[in-house]
């Protein structure tokens, strides 16, 4: 055992505490953001970062390697504190301070860690300038009784460079503040209660020493931790009600002035002391003179010590009694916090105050009383030598100092003389670490019985200095005073040293010998690793290589490791040396940690570890009693039982041993009860099962199964008290161990009956072999359904564990639920290989019966006695609480196994493009997860499995039909014209829709189609939330959406995908658009909506979808009942959260205007995406009344436009609806040849709207004249030449009047561009035959508005032909038609 550095602590975020305290270091991303680990969260509270803001100006290029070194070096720069309990650290550097306390934390492994984390930041100081020169984290003990000696609270003392001390509690509350000297405070320390270890050491009182740059204060622990707690009760008291003052006791402290020394750096409080007589009289001689007198009994005295120049090293000494003890004022900063505030409120409203004033009051310092003068006894005069720190040893008889020269000078504190000097360690940081040896660890020796107590003596203590050199990076440690250096480690150039020199304060020589927490003497502040780390020393290392046993141990350990390791060709002659080794080792935890080593080697034969194992055993039990160690006795012991249990074990799975007689399916119907076709149905299952399952079931290793390395084999194993246990261990090693076992006996290569004998026999209880059994059954899922015989091996190896000692209670009664059987049943129940569990349940059952029966059978043939009691047969079985439960395992087991089987079935063909959400694996089911997924969890993971597949809705349909088909006749002719309505990608589906229709019989409620549609419905929402990006994944929402039949179904999912996932995005896109007054382009949509601009022209296509869903639903809900939601018997004890139906069954009636509402918005909003619409505000639309009913509740009554809408309104509207219609028309009927076809396409994400319909319907609701919308239609249809569409649409058309009109000047320009614009012989020609009022008329007409210009004349003849039938013969341009028809009956002759 040498010198270690262990580490102990994490930093969960340190860079993060070093950019607040250092902004300027701060570190930037590329885009500005603070660089952030994303594993690590951080609780900095946003009100105490307010200098996060704050940016220190940096100079250019000179400080580049500054700021590089101090990015490393930054802690050297900071106070440093961390308590002596580790349950404080302080980091705090000028105004600004972190508090950071340990969690308890798992790593990646699941092995739990300790990290600090950041319980409190902010700025501590209070006057203007101010910063923080010195920190102490000291824990205060605990006055409960049930936690005696136990640390209560920690505080948190600071000293400041404008003189005051402040202590504030671990969440940064202020408790007190004293001025006790208006220099600055330059070190504090504290001294806290120690045993005294020999009767004539002097007993210390606790104190808190303040050294500043002429005095020192020492203020009484007692004193200060009644004044503390006192604080603190009054904090919590003015936190609850605000009114409450006591005024807790005040402080006693003494305050020395020293004089006759240049400059103090340091200080250490030595305490009391006695001098002897002889001392006396020296110190005497040298103040008084040669007359001087002395007293009888030698005064005491307070000894301080300093560090600076001149001298270099100062010694005073204080009479206890010479002056009286200082009592200070206590103000306590929270009530006087609140009685200000208050007053100073109360006095700003009645004008009692003027500002001056105020400033006076809190300028006003507290009184500060003069010190005591104290002049230097003696020191160490070196002029050129100065001072930097002082660290008293943990004895209070040495103190190491580090000075300007890099040495570091061990000092008698009694004495006063340096006794020893190292060289080289330049801005050293030191610290002490004291080791009281352990008794226990002596070696035993005989010796005559001492009346007068222990005859191994007292505890030694030992005492170590240690110094880290940051130059250098390295870490030792010294054993003191004159000793050898024990230990040294490289631990980095940028770390801080941390010893704090006490303990808890508050103790006394009572409590103090009560239990105590772990504390750390000494720690090691890594920043570059983020780690804290201690140092432990071993108590044999203080001792010489001639007195200490322990060292030749350590060797003979080192010498036996080095063997271990070599390879030699003689394994006899390694085992004699090592066999020698053990025995010469003298101490018995040595020796027991060298039989560790022994036994984890990976080189020695078994036979090796079992000859020294024994070979040790035997020579312990030849020694006397007296002088054997028990454990190490017991410890020997137990290994050997191990080792002759693994032999045995192997002796059996190497026995050539086989029973290959062929298992009938007749023998196995029989072995597990079963009928032939229950028997036929389970192989059935099974194999649909395998072959479903093979892509997904993990294939074991081809080493032998059953073989486990010796070494292994112990470290799973333990005995306690003659019982042989299994370690905590993995599910791995875990199967490992069972398959060592038990491998060889399922596949019917090793003897059952011997192995469970010898097991039983090693003192393994039965349930701990069931579970083992079942964990290798369950694991191995693959081996075991290739082997049929494997499940008679199964059930011959339960019987025999069944029929062990203390496997099944005697006192078992029939109506009583077995823990033997519960056991078995709850393994099925969680694992999820369900074939395997399946299988080992019917097993289970089978011998459970079987047993069940035989004692039934005793207990009726002993009630019966005599009589002619008919024998029970093996087809009988006895009525029992778990026969009940078995069958009901079988039922839900044989479900989860069918759903199982499904879920990892999949379509031979699948769409071309795979979302990263669809590739995610599915979790594999277990009993238990079914059972603890609530009701909807059936249908949920269905819902799962379809959203991965990304099948249709019709294929659910489909697979319903074909079971609902009951007619001969019909089914042939609708599961085709199932098959046509899915698309061509859907139609291999495979054994899809057989494994769909058997999960449907068998689970008739959980997956009724409305339930699973909902459910399907409610997944491809989740996962399209997860990735806006993914539209296809709304509309496939829809989709399911519409096929649920049952409107409250319907009407609840529509309502609860509207309020959780889509009217925030809504309401983003709607103010987006309103903002922006168009259609927004691809990066503000990302910015605001969170998707691409393509992806919202879908989202607001679906989400207008819903809303019509919606609104249909809410009409024809009152005609259908409400579902009543069943669930099947065999899964009634299911638990969990609610489903979804059940949620969407307990929504609220919508209100069906404010639906409607919502839905004219929307279909707005998706025009002027899906058109690119401009010049368009969508709330520009709407009144107030209007706008403030939009995105509220939709099941709320809110105030909606009603009566006369203003007119400018309605001609907003009005024009919009014209774009609209216009749009719609040029997007299904321009001509344009540039336009790529594939372009709208693109934005479309499924059916279009019927977008003329659709604007005539919002022409309804927006109260714009119907009859516009339908003339403007028609006028745009022959616009862009659809004139055989618009002879339709004329058909809807009222006003034909003014329709006719319109379409006049269309065929005008028609005209106009034929005979004008062609610029053809014939045309001008013919325009000179025309009537001069129609050339006129057309000369005026403007063909460029005209979009499709290649009309034929023939269709232009038609719409002249259909102008003269609406315009009435009164009209005033009645004879311009007729004009019209004559000159294109002109045009289309020649054309003839």
């Amino acid at each position: 055992m040498a010198c270690s550095i262990v580490q102990f602590c994490y930093f969960q975020d340190l860079q993060a505490a070093r950019d607040f305290l250092f902004p300027h270091l701060r570190e930037e991303t590329p885009s500005g953001a603070v660089r952030r680990d994303p594993s690590k969260s951080t609780n900095w509270e946003d009100d105490g970062w307010g200098a996060w803001e704050e940016t220190e100006p940096q100079e250019p290029e000179n400080e580049g390697n500054t700021c590089k070194t101090q990015k490393t070096s930054w802690l050297q720069d900071c106070v440093l504190s961390l308590s002596p309990t580790n349950d404080l650290m302080v980091i705090a550097r000028e105004q600004k301070a972190v508090f950071l306390v340990p969690k308890w934390k798992y790593r990646d492994k699941g092995k739990e860690e300790m990290q600090f984390a950041v319980g409190w930041s902010g700025s501590l100081n209070v006057e203007e300038g101010e910063c923080v020169t010195s920190a102490l984290c000291i824990p205060l003990a605990s006055q409960k009784r049930s936690s005696t000696g136990r640390p209560d609270w920690t505080c948190i003392v600071v000293g400041f460079t404008s003189g005051y001390v402040r202590f504030y509690t671990e969440n940064g509350v202020l408790l007190l503040a004293q001025l006790l000297n208006e220099d600055p405070v330059l070190q504090l320390k504290c001294r806290t209660y120690e045993i005294p270890r020999h009767p004539g050491v002097t007993e210390q009182n606790e104190e808190l020493s303040i050294l500043y740059p002429a005095a020192i204060v020492t203020i009484d622990g007692f004193s200060l931790f009644q004044s503390l707690r006192a604080c603190r009760n009054q904090v919590a008291k003015a936190a609850a009600s605000g009114n409450e003052n006591i005024q807790p006791p005040p402080l006693a402290y003494k305050k020395w002035g020293l004089q006759d020394i240049d400059t103090i750096i340091d200080h250490a409080s030595i305490g009391i002391m006695t001098l002897s007589p002889f001392d006396q009289m020296k110190t005497a001689s040298n103040i008084g003179g040669f007359n001087a007198t002395i007293k009888n009994s030698p005064p005491a005295m307070s000894q301080y010590i300093t560090v600076g120049s001149n001298p270099f090293t100062g010694f005073f000494y204080a009479l206890e009694g010479s002056t009286q003890p200082l009592l200070s004022h206590v103000a306590l900063a929270v009530a006087s916090k609140l009685t200000s505030a208050l007053f100073n409120a109360a006095s700003g409203w009645l004008g009692w105050k003027s500002k001056h004033e105020e400033e006076a009051v809190q300028k006003q310092k507290p009184k500060v009383e003069p010190a005591t003068p104290l002049a230097v006894r003696f020191g160490l005069p070196d002029s050129r030598r100065h001072g930097e720190s002082i660290c008293l040893s943990p004895c209070n008889t040495l103190a190491a100092v580090t000075d300007d020269f890099g040495r570091v000078i061990l000092l008698d504190v009694a004495r006063g003389i340096a006794i020893r000097m190292w060289k080289g360690y330049r801005d050293a940081q030191i610290g002490w670490i004291q080791i009281v040896e352990d008794l226990h660890e002596r070696v035993p020796e005989k010796v005559d019985f001492s009346p007068f107590g222990n005859n191994q003596g007292p505890s030694r203590v030992a005492q170590f200095l240690v110094i880290y050199a940051p130059r250098r990076g390295i870490l030792e440690v010294w054993s003191t005073q004159q000793g050898p250096r024990v230990g040294a480690f490289n631990v980095g150039k940028h770390c801080r040293l941390l010893y704090p020199g006490y303990k808890i304060m508050g103790l006394n020589n009572v409590t103090s010998q009560s239990w105590q927490p772990q504390t750390y003497q000494i720690c090691l502040v890594d920043p570059v690793s983020g780690s804290v780390k201690t140092v432990n020393v071993p108590f044999h290392l203080a001792l010489s290589d001639k007195k200490s046993e322990r060292a030749k141990d350590m060797h003979l350990v080192k010498k036996l490791a080095a063997l271990l390791k070599t390879k030699s060709p003689s394994l006899d002659l390694v085992e004699t040396e090592i066999k020698e080794l053990i025995l010469d080792i003298k101490y018995p935890a040595t020796k027991k940690q060298a039989l560790e080593s022994i036994l984890a080697s990976e080189r020695l034969p078994f036979s090796c570890l079992r000859n020294i194992t024994q070979t040790l055993l035997d020579t312990l039990k030849n020694q006397e009693l007296e002088s054997v160690d028990e454990g190490l006795l017991q410890f020997c012991a137990n290994k050997l039982k191990l080792l002759h249990l693994y032999e045995s074990v192997n002796q059996l799975n190497s026995l050539d041993f086989h029973s290959d007689t062929p298992v009938s399916d007749n023998d196995l119907a029989i072995l597990l009860r079963l009928e032939e076709k229950e028997l036929l149905k389970l192989q059935t299952l099974l194999e649909k099962y395998k072959q479903e399952n093979t892509r997904t079931t993990v294939r074991f290793s081809d080493d032998k199964d059953g073989v486990l390395p010796i070494k292994t084999f112990l470290e799973y194993l333990e005995y306690e008290k003659d019982v042989l246990n299994i370690k905590k261990i993995s599910e791995e090693e875990y199967v490992a161990l069972g398959s060592f076992f038990f491998w060889k006996c399922l596949h019917g290569e090793s003897s059952t009956e011997d192995m469970c004998h010898t097991l039983e026999s090693a003192g393994l209880s039965p349930q701990l072999l069931l579970s083992l059994l079942l964990s290798v059954w369950l694991s191995k899922e693959k081996d075991i359904l290739d082997k049929p015989q494997s499940v008679c091996c199964l059930h011959t190896m339960l019987s025999l564990l069944s029929k062990m000692k203390v496997a099944i209670d005697e006192t078992w009664d029939s109506q009583s639920v077995s823990p033997w059987w519960q056991q078995m049943r709850m393994a099925c129940i969680q694992s999820e290989n369900n074939g395997a569990a399946l299988l080992s349940a019917h097993v289970g059952h089978s011998v459970a019966a079987q047993l069940s029966n035989s004692m039934t059978e005793k207990k009726f043939s002993q009630t019966v006695l005599g009589a002619d009691s008919e024998a029970l047969t093996d087809s009988w079985e006895a009525l029992s609480l778990d026969t009940e439960y078995w069958k009901l395992l079988l039922k839900q087991l044989e479900d989860c196994l069918i759903l199982q089987t499904l879920l990892h079935s999949k379509g031979s063909t699948r769409n071309s493009k795979v979302s990263a959400l669809q590739a995610e694996p599915l979790p594999r089911l277990s009993v238990k997860k079914l059972l603890e997924g609530g009701k909807g969890g059936i249908a949920d993971s269905v819902a799962k499995w379809i959203f991965k597949q990304d099948f249709s809705p019709e294929v659910l349909k489909l697979a319903n039909k074909e079971r609902d088909v009951e007619n001969p006749d019909e089914p042939k002719e609708g599961i085709n014209r199932g098959f046509f309505e899915l698309s061509e990608v859907e139609t291999d589906l495979g054994a899809i829709p057989d494994l769909l229709r058997l999960a449907y019989e068998q689970f008739p409620c959980s997956l009724e189609l409305d339930v699973l549609h909902a459910h399907c419905c409610w997944e491809y929402v989740v996962q399209w939330n997860k990735d806006p990006e993914e539209a296809r994944f709304f509309v496939r929402s829809i989709e399911h959406l519409k096929h649920i039949l049952n409107a409250h179904v319907q009407n609840g999912i529509a309502l609860m995908m509207w309020n959780t996932f889509l009217v925030k995005r809504f309401s983003a896109a709607t103010y987006l658009m309103d903002k922006v007054g168009k259609s927004p382009k691809d990066r503000l949509c990302r910015r605001d909506v969170g998707m691409s601009d393509t992806a919202m022209t879908s989202f607001l296509g679906s989400c207008l979808d819903l809303l019509q869903t919606l609104m249909e639903a809410d009409v024809s809900r009152d005609e259908i009942q409400v579902p009543v939601l069943d669930t099947e018997d065999a899964w009634l004890s299911v638990e969990g959260p609610i489903s979804i139906v059940e949620l969407a069954l307990e929504q609220k009636h919508i209100h069906y205007p404010l639906v409607e509402h919502h839905s004219i918005l929307c279909s707005i909003l998706y025009a002027i995406m899906r058109f690119s619409l401009k010049t368009v505000k969508p709330l520009s639309l709407f009144d107030s009344k209007g706008k403030n009913a939009f995105f509220k509740d939709l099941t709320s009554i809110q105030l909606l436009p009603s009566g006369e809408m203003d007119p400018n309104f309605i001609s907003i509207r009005q024009q919009f609806l014209l774009k609209v219609i216009s749009a719609a028309v040029q997007s299904q009927h321009s001509v344009t040849k540039e336009r790529d076809p594939s372009e709208e396409v693109a934005t479309i994400p499924g059916k279009d709207q019927d977008w003329p319909v659709l604007a005539v319907d919002l022409a309804h609701h927006l109260q714009v004249s119907e009859d516009v919308i339908r003339r403007h239609y028609v006028g745009e249809l022959y616009n862009y030449g659809v004139d055989h569409l618009a002879e339709e649409a004329i058909l809807q058309v009222h006003d034909k009047e003014v329709l006719a009109s319109q379409l006049l000047v269309l065929t005008g320009q028609r005209l106009a561009y034929a005979l004008l614009h062609t610029q053809t012989k014939e045309g001008m020609e013919l325009l000179a035959r025309l009537p001069p009022t129609l050339c006129t008329w057309l000369k005026a007409m403007n063909p460029q508005d005209l979009q499709n210009t290649e009309v034929p004349i023939a269709t232009t003849a038609k719409l002249v032909n259909k102008v003269i039938e609406l315009l009435p013969e009164k009209h005033g341009q009645y004879s311009l038609a007729l004009h019209l028809i004559e000159a294109v009956e002109a045009i289309s002759i020649p054309s003839l």
